[in-house]
C-alpha cells in the first residue's frame, strides 16, 4: 500500500500547506450557513502529486484540525490519515481525474440550493450576480447514490454540458461545486446558496426576469477578465 513516506519532501512539504488550507476552509461553510452538523466536504488536489486532501468522514466541524483531514490518491485510496475519508471522496476523486483544471471540490446540503435539488429545478439565471460567477443557470445533475464515483460522474458530466459554470444541483442531494482551488470551490458554494435564497425569494414576489443569452455572456467576459485585481 502506497503512503505518504512513498513521496518526495516537495510532495510532504506541500500535504502540509493543503492539510492547514482544507482544514481552515470548513470554517467558511459554517460561517456563510453551507452546512449542518456533518453534511459538507472541502477537498483540494495537489500540485506536486496526484493526490487529493479531504475532510475525515462525520467528524464535527469544530473538531477538524490539519491533522485529521486525509490524504488519498485520485482513486480515493488513503494515502495518509487516522480516520476514513469523507463518503464523497471516490466522487471527488473521479472529478479531478477527468477535470484536469480543477483543484478544489466542495460539496454541501445549504438549504435553499438544496431545495432547488429536490424538486428537479436549475436555478434561472435571473441575476447579474449569476451572469457573473456561473454564465448562466446552476444546472441540475442526475441523481445517484453516495458511497460510489456515480455522483463525480454526474458532476463531470453535467458540467461538459455547461463550460466555465462551476456549480451543479445533483437532483434529490445537494450542490457540488468546482474551482482553480479549494477557496475557489468554497466562494462558489457561496454564491449558489445565495443566488438559490434570491431567486426563490423572488418567485413569492412575482415571474423573475431572465436575462439574455448577450447580456449574460458580456457580463461574464467581464467578471472573468476585467473585475477584480489583475
Amino acid at each position: 500500500m502506497t503512503s505518504l513516506a512513498d513521496f518526495s519532501d516537495e510532495v510532504r512539504v506541500e500535504v502540509g500547506l493543503v492539510r492547514e488550507h482544507v482544514a481552515a476552509l470548513h470554517e467558511q461553510l459554517i460561517k456563510w450557513g453551507l452546512v449542518v452538523w456533518t453534511a459538507g466536504n472541502v477537498s483540494q488536489r495537489l500540485h506536486s502529486a496526484d493526490l487529493l486532501v479531504i475532510k475525515p468522514s462525520g467528524v464535527r466541524y469544530e473538531q477538524l484540525t490539519p491533522e485529521s483531514m486525509v490524504v488519498t490518491d485520485l482513486e480515493g485510496h488513503v494515502v495518509d490519515g487516522s480516520a476514513a475519508p469523507s463518503s464523497d471522496v471516490f466522487s471527488h476523486a473521479y472529478i479531478y481525474r477527468h477535470m484536469p483544471e480543477v483543484f478544489g471540490v466542495v460539496h454541501t446540503h445549504s438549504t435553499f440550493a438544496t431545495a432547488f435539488a429536490a424538486v428537479g429545478r436549475s436555478i434561472p439565471c435571473v441575476l447579474t450576480m449569476m451572469g457573473d460567477e456561473f454564465g448562466g443557470p446552476v444546472p441540475v445533475g442526475p441523481f445517484a447514490l453516495i458511497g460510489s464515483d456515480q455522483i463525480g460522474r454526474g458532476v463531470v458530466e453535467t458540467l461538459a454540458e455547461h463550460p466555465g459554470c462551476p456549480a451543479v444541483l445533483m437532483r434529490n442531494h445537494g450542490p457540488f461545486t468546482v474551482g482553480a482551488d479549494a477557496e475557489a470551490a468554497v466562494k462558489a458554494a457561496a454564491m449558489t446558496e445565495e443566488v438559490a435564497r434570491t431567486v426563490w425569494a423572488a418567485e413569492q414576489i412575482g415571474t423573475p426576469v431572465p436575462l439574455s443569452d448577450e447580456d449574460v455572456a458580456s457580463l461574464n467576459d467581464r467578471y472573468q477578465h476585467v473585475y477584480g485585481q489583475h
